[in-house]
């Protein structure tokens, strides 16, 4: 698949957010340049038996873009929009990602080429089965561990776990993360990103004097992030105002009402109509006068077209680089807080490191246990973010990518240059 206009954007934006911070650094040229190579890059195709008459050829990615600091960790995706430069990308950020909360891993991201809702059950397994059996050159507990993406969920992760078993012949849970329960899954994983999001928010407004209580809340969204996020923030106090989908979205400034939302959502498929609310685009709300704005649906979002309407005193960003590097010097010049995407959706692949130590050690923790080592980890390294911010009088997201690029990068002092 030829990389689109988009894909270059991601990486280009990525590289452009590892310049800033490099310049703050100092860091050698020669480590840079490092960084902004991928270690191993893995193309496969392979056939699927479709059905009796029928046998089709897939295109496939495994990406492992840094491992000084442990093995790679990144998600799968099913998609029709897979490349490898968007993958590049991604597994990037996995590496700073990983870096920033200090979990001990690189970063890596892979990936199908195809449009999951027209397979059937049986076709998806045979598809994953097969993939996981080509990937199985990189994968595996102490070198390479997938997670869901786009396009994959808890079935998909079970399927590869039980094929990677079949190859060694004794399960290996740890091979995967994001797996159900049942076969060595993390209590708390599936709203993990949420509640990293709602701990870094918390944290950000008691940064500035403040508490959640009354604060009102748009989140651009409501998939499987962003409507956690909007159940769980009224919880903590806030008043979550508008959420939307691709089609629109809804508002009401005294607050939405997330159980008969969801409820009306499920029902009807469309947020359109929902008890006491009103509709606007995706673009109203981004611009609603509100105390966050959480962008948890896709990136390039906020642009440079609109971040001189944004009125929200912060923006969380729950979603992988929704905003733009043109929008966030505009918002940066606006004293317009942003809390970046590789601290602010981390809650993710930190519940996913908790369900590796857990299946690693075999014995599981509870809701309540995975929840607190979660808010811990978010809450020191939002604080860790927020110093190097003061000290050095850089954005938070600088001062993200200066924390993860340090921690790196001293991986590399201590480790050196093999041979």
């Amino acid at each position: 698949m030829t990389p689109s206009k988009d894909d270059q954007r991601t990486l280009d934006m990525v590289l452009h957010q590892m310049d800033r911070a490099t310049e703050k650094l100092h860091l050698p040229q020669s480590l840079l340049a490092i960084f902004k190579e991928c270690h191993r890059c893995l193309t496969v195709t392979f056939p699927v038996r479709m059905s009796d008459e029928d046998v089709r050829v897939f295109t496939g990615f495994r990406v492992q873009h840094n491992l000084a600091r442990g093995p790679a960790k990144g998600g799968l995706r099913y998609h029709p929009g897979v490349t490898l430069d968007h993958l590049k990308a991604f597994a990037m950020l996995m590496t700073w990602k990983c870096a920033v909360v200090n979990i001990p891993y690189g970063g890596a991201k892979g990936g199908v080429v195809c449009n999951p809702k027209e397979l059937t059950p049986i076709q998806k397994e045979r598809l994953t089965r097969r993939f996981a059996t080509e990937i199985s050159l990189l994968i595996g507990p102490q070198r390479d561990i997938p997670a869901p993406d786009v396009g994959t969920d808890a079935q998909v992760m079970a399927w590869i776990m039980d094929t990677y078993s079949m190859h060694v012949g004794y399960s290996v849970s740890s091979v995967v993360t994001g797996k159900p329960v049942d076969v060595g899954g993390s209590r708390g994983r599936e709203d993990a990103t949420s509640r990293g999001c709602l701990y870094a928010l918390a944290e950000a407004m008691r940064d500035q004097g403040k508490s959640l209580d009354g604060r009102s809340v748009a989140i651009q969204g409501f998939g499987n992030a962003a409507g956690n996020l909007a159940r769980l923030l009224p919880d903590a106090g806030a008043k979550v105002i508008a959420v939307s989908n691709s089609k629109g979205g809804i508002f009401n400034p005294s607050g939405l009402d997330y159980r008969r939302v969801a409820e009306h959502f499920h029902r009807e498929g469309t947020l359109e109509g929902a008890p006491e609310s009103v509709p606007i685009t995706n673009e109203e709300l981004l611009t609603l006068d509100c105390d966050a704005l959480i962008p948890a649906a896709i990136e390039d979002q906020i642009t440079e077209e609109n971040a001189g309407r944004v009125r929200a005193r912060m923006i969380v960003e729950a979603a992988n680089g929704p905003t733009t590097f043109e929008a966030d010097r505009i918002l940066e010049d606006r004293g317009i807080v942003v809390i970046p995407d590789i601290l602010a959706n981390a809650g993710g692949v930190t519940v996913s490191y908790l369900e590796w130590v857990q299946d690693i050690q075999s014995y599981f923790w509870t809701s309540d246990e995975v929840y607190e080592r979660l808010r811990r980890i978010m809450t020191e390294s939002y604080g860790a973010m927020m110093e190097i911010s003061r000290r050095h009088r850089v954005s938070a997201r600088t001062a993200a990518y200066m924390l993860a690029m340090e921690r790196v990068a001293k991986a590399y002092e201590w480790r050196g240059i093999y041979p």
